[in-house]
């Protein structure tokens, strides 16, 4: 199974080491502490977003905040929940990752290169306009739509460095013993597509980017979603994710499925 489950099994498997961090790869993938975090929720308001209407901001805006009110605790930064309760929101120039988490859906429903690109922008700018916002979102964006277009990690690599000036030669042997939890785009986004590139299949993936122990369910949720446009999720992966979801973001996963990834 390929598509945004990708996004929400690196989610759910990072969400009980966002705050528990580990420096190695053999863990356990799930756990009683294994939930849905606002990476999730999120990825599925902007799916919900592409579902109903991929042109309008307005229907942007009002799913990310009915998906926002509807899980509260979801672990939004203050700002954002601010956002959320705001008459007429407005971007506040964040550069922080959220507008890589929740960007995946983007590059399944676009045509193009270019259409991922303006969606992805879209996506971003309600919230995180800062440069470093968009071009986090962006670099996810294109590196997922390439993935899914039979591109070669190599390909992916090089697009991402020549366009949007990211530091892809680590390795993450190399980044892991000094590492630390980074919430900004600059900081965590070049590291997530490097647990990408670096992996032999999905689960690897997340694995590197747990090692990482730094934001975990977040850089989790970005490598993953590269990584489940370039090779399957695992079954038992998929079916252990969907389990943890309500019926609400259930539904919405699967109507996006049924309109854009069959």
């Amino acid at each position: 199974m390929k598509g945004i489950i990708g996004t929400i099994s690196g989610d759910v498997i990072g969400s009980s080491r966002e705050f528990r961090p580990i420096k190695r790869k053999d863990f356990g993938l799930f756990n009683e502490y294994s939930t849905f975090t606002d990476d999730t929720v999120m990825t599925l308001a902007i799916a919900s977003w592409l579902v109903k209407d991929k042109s309008s901001l307005d229907v942007l805006i009002s799913e990310v905040k009915k998906f926002g009110l509807k899980y509260p605790n979801a672990g939004y930064g203050g700002m954002f929940r601010r956002w959320l309760n705001q008459d007429s929101p407005e971007s506040y120039g964040s550069w922080a990752n959220g507008s890589a988490m929740r960007v995946s859906p983007c590059a399944w429903v676009a045509g193009s290169l270019d259409e991922a690109q303006q969606l992805a922008e879209m996506s971003a700018v309600i919230t995180h306009d800062h440069p470093e916002g968009i071009k986090g979102a962006l670099a996810t964006c294109d590196a997922v739509y390439l993935a899914r277009t039979g591109a070669s990690k190599e390909e992916i690599k090089e697009h991402v460095e020549s366009n949007y000036h990211y530091d892809l030669s680590r390795s993450v042997d190399d980044i892991r013993p000094d590492y630390k939890f980074d919430v900004s785009c600059k900081g965590s986004v070049p590291e997530s597509i490097i647990c990408f590139l670096e992996a032999r299949d999905f689960e690897d993936t997340i694995r590197n980017a747990v090692s990482l122990g730094g934001d975990a369910d977040t850089q989790a949720a970005i490598a993953g979603g590269i990584a489940s446009a370039y090779w399957d999720v695992p079954s038992e992966i998929s079916e252990r994710t969907l389990e943890r979801l309500d019926n609400n973001l259930l539904e919405v996963y699967l109507q996006f499925v049924e309109k854009y990834e069959k």
